[in-house]
């Protein structure tokens, strides 16, 4: 599935990155202590891609404004947890239903049914945010968040097919683990798009992809495993529908950089640590360099292969001083 951009993303990217440069304080100081000159970068390789770990300790943002709403990465109350200054809500509404959209058709045919109990507790989650305006824009008659009670979860569930309508049960990994464990592949969900979100949040030990959906695929008693690529730091999204393969939304276009050498971003790179530009990030920072590693296919799809270690330090240091 290759996507069609309706514009020319290189020329627009290339100009966001000029206006940024100039407007966002935080991704200024950075440029000028790496002594790039923005008016010399021409190509979306030369582009310096601001640590995701500034979201953490800076504010982020293009220009001044009054934020609409504020997403919070997940974590535990000794970490830090990232922070996103959101300037239009009504943008990230639109750009992630024009992106799902896309993959999966309109939402009106759809009930979603959100099984995300840690986002949910912790609150300010873009995620949540999401699917509670995917749900409301569906306009089904199903409740649409769920903790941990999963019989009124698999109720839900159980109506929506019976009234022959597509189901997304959008989840935590971990939250999707116990509920397969539950129903042990004794009850047909096939039709079901199970989509996992990622993260174990402490709850089980960590497994690779393979595993992960093998168990979810048989608990569920599904042929494939859908997955989200998201973060508190971008406002658009990238969508699997089985395998680990992503494709990401039209807002974004992934490079990749030397595992070893951050400023070495090379369009022959197979696999590599993940940057992303996001153009929806138009108010704070559009061109983020992620802790994911990842592969990158020649027909823009790409697979997430890890995450970095101890990467908290690397970026912020080009701060001080």
């Amino acid at each position: 599935m290759r996507k069609q951009e309706p514009f020319d993303f290189i020329s627009t990217a290339l100009a966001l990155f000029r206006f940024q440069a100039k407007h966002n304080p935080v991704y200024r100081r950075y440029i000028e202590n790496l002594k790039v000159n923005p008016e010399e970068v021409q190509a979306l390789e030369q582009i310096p891609f601001l640590p995701i770990e500034f979201f953490k300790e800076q504010q982020v943002t293009t220009g001044e404004f009054e934020p609409e709403a504020v997403f919070y990465s997940s974590g535990t109350t000794q970490q830090t947890r990232s922070r996103h200054l959101v300037a239009d809500l009504g943008l990230y509404q639109q750009v992630s239903e024009r992106i799902f959209e896309h993959f999966y058709g309109p939402l009106q045919e759809y009930v979603i049914l959100a099984l995300l109990p840690s986002y949910l507790q912790q609150g300010g989650s873009s995620l949540v945010a999401m699917a509670d305006y995917f749900i409301k824009k569906s306009g089904q008659q199903e409740e649409g968040f769920y903790l941990h009670n999963h019989d009124q979860l698999l109720q839900a569930l159980r109506q929506a097919k019976g009234r022959g309508k597509k189901v997304l049960l959008l989840g935590v990994s971990y939250a999707l683990l116990d509920l397969a464990k539950e129903l042990q592949g004794q009850e047909d969900f096939s039709g079901v798009a199970v989509m996992e979100t990622g993260g174990m949040k402490g709850r089980h030990r960590e497994m690779i992809r393979e595993e992960l959906h093998a168990r979810l695929k048989q608990g569920f008693g599904v042929d494939a495993i859908h997955s989200e690529y998201g973060m508190t730091e971008l406002l658009s999204q990238g969508y699997s529908r089985g395998e680990g393969i992503f494709w990401p939304g039209y807002t974004m276009r992934l490079l990749l950089r030397d595992l070893n050498d951050p400023f070495d971003i090379r369009p022959d790179l197979r696999s590599g640590g993940i940057n992303v530009i996001d153009l929806a990030n138009v108010d704070s920072c559009a061109f983020i360099e992620t802790k994911d590693i990842g592969r990158l296919h020649p027909d823009g799809s790409f697979e997430v292969l890890g995450r970095f270690d101890n990467s908290d330090i690397r970026g912020c240091n080009l701060l001080v001083g």
